[in-house]
């Protein structure tokens, strides 16, 4: 760089202090950094004394924990709040009063302190951080645009470029993007609080509350979509050759989608399926934990959880043990030597299964029959009734085992194992060893 160019750089940043130092310096502009610092102070020391008693109350709601976010969020920030509403305050009077004429200094610190307040509140409510970073670039672009006075200029660049095939300007499809998408938030907020208040409903059956869970947040993110589609003046009839091959598309890649929802559906109508419901599908057994629109959440006794297709509950066989009641009976097997009293046998396993705690014996007692004569043992079946299926059958199967054991050890009762008999059709003779391994 030559000295002549050094000069002409020179002169320029004399002349930009000056021209700061000017602007700075002038009453008008003292006055608005008066204003915005009186604003500052006492939104600092308001928000602190109280912030922590709003807090204190907001803490008591229970049952809303996406409410109680929100709110805390907004309440972390609430000196931006007074610091955006003092200055909204002065930069009301000042335009009544009618000085300073330029009052520029003070409605960019509104608007910075608003924006900031209001970025960060929602940028921190949002949980997944892709989407707060993109929501807090695209609000800041939209700040810094109000404040440099192009956001007229920029809606005309962006309403003049079409986007091909469809015909629609890029000013349209991003406001649409952005109102259905703040649409649909809300819808599912909204339709998640609804669900939650479906489902503490105690006079609806368990697949009821469900069915009408989904269809209430269903209906509120189609009703989303038209909505937003209207007050935009969105034109549907530019999307309908692009809506049709999509269709086409859509139609052949998501036909097992479209399957398990409407399994879903008729699964929820004919309540063959109900969260709690103990049930066996193939080789998993566990009780369900919860529908959805794809699939069903099954959790096994080791705590597995597995996502099953709602197709599968259609088109294989399902074994629902608690379908039209929650009783389910068992068989426990087991057999005595033949020097016992069988009609003793059958009272003491009676009453040991009765004594079990899992044992329903308030619905049916238990009840034990004499089988065969075995081999060895007499054998009998006892059979009872539980209420419970979903905390495990083998546990009770073993209490039970327990019980009999004990009571038949106390009564003296054996339990025999086989006994063989070997005749040989040959004599043999034994020989006694001499000790040293022979013969």
């Amino acid at each position: 760089m030559d000295e002549q160019s050094v000069n002409r750089l020179v002169e320029q940043l004399r002349a930009l202090y000056e021209l700061s130092l000017g602007y700075l310096s002038s009453p008008e502009t003292l006055f608005q950094l008066a204003i915005i610092v009186v604003a500052v102070v006492p939104a600092w020391f308001l928000s602190s004394l109280i912030e922590k008693k709003i807090e204190e109350v907001v803490r008591r709601i229970r049952g809303m924990p996406g409410l109680l976010r929100v709110i805390v969020a907004f309440l972390r920030r609430l000196q931006w709040f007074f610091i955006a509403l003092f200055l909204g305050i002065a930069y009301v009077a000042a335009r009544v009063a009618g000085w300073p004429e330029s009052i520029k200094l003070i409605y960019g610190a509104m608007l910075l302190s608003t924006a900031w307040l209001i970025i960060s509140a929602v940028s921190r409510i949002i949980r997944r951080k892709t989407f707060a970073k993109l929501f807090a670039l695209l609000a800041w672009v939209y700040v810094a645009a109000a404040l440099l006075g192009i956001t007229d200029d920029i809606r005309a660049i962006l309403d003049s470029a079409l986007i091909p095939v469809v015909e629609i300007s890029m000013w349209t499809m991003v406001t649409s993007l952005i109102g259905v998408g703040i649409l649909l938030w809300a819808s599912l907020k909204l339709g998640n609080f609804l669900d939650s208040r479906i489902q503490t409903a105690e006079d609806l059956t368990p697949s009821l509350r469900v069915l009408l869970g989904k269809i209430t947040r269903i209906s509120l993110m189609v009703f989303a979509i038209f909505f937003g589609m209207q007050i935009l003046d969105l034109n549907l009839t530019a999307l309908t050759v692009l809506s049709g091959a999509i269709g086409v598309g859509i139609g052949f890649g998501l036909q097992k989608v479209v399957s398990n929802f409407i399994s879903g559906i008729i699964i929820l109508m004919d309540q063959s399926i109900k969260p709690g419901d103990t049930i066996t599908l193939g080789d998993t057994f566990g009780w369900v934990r919860e529908l959805r629109a794809r699939f069903v959440s099954v959790i096994t006794r080791d705590g597995r959880e597995y996502l099953i297709p709602n197709e599968d509950f259609i088109t294989t066989q399902v074994v629902n043990w608690s379908f039209s009641n929650k009783y389910v009976r068992l068989d426990v097997p087991f057999g005595v030597s033949y020097s016992s009293d069988p009609h003793e046998v059958i009272r003491l396993a009676k009453e040991a299964a009765a004594g079990v705690d899992r044992v329903a014996s308030v619905y049916n007692q238990p009840v034990c029959w004499m089988t065969e004569f075995g081999e060895s043992s007499i054998n009998f079946l006892l059979r009872f009734w539980i209420d419970d299926p979903q905390r495990g059958l083998t546990n009770i199967r073993g209490k039970v085992l327990l019980a009999l054991w004990d009571t038949f050890k106390e009564n003296g009762i054996d339990i025999p194992f086989p006994h063989r008999e070997v005749i040989m059709r040959t004599p043999v003779t034994v020989q006694q060893g001499n000790g040293d391994g022979d013969v």
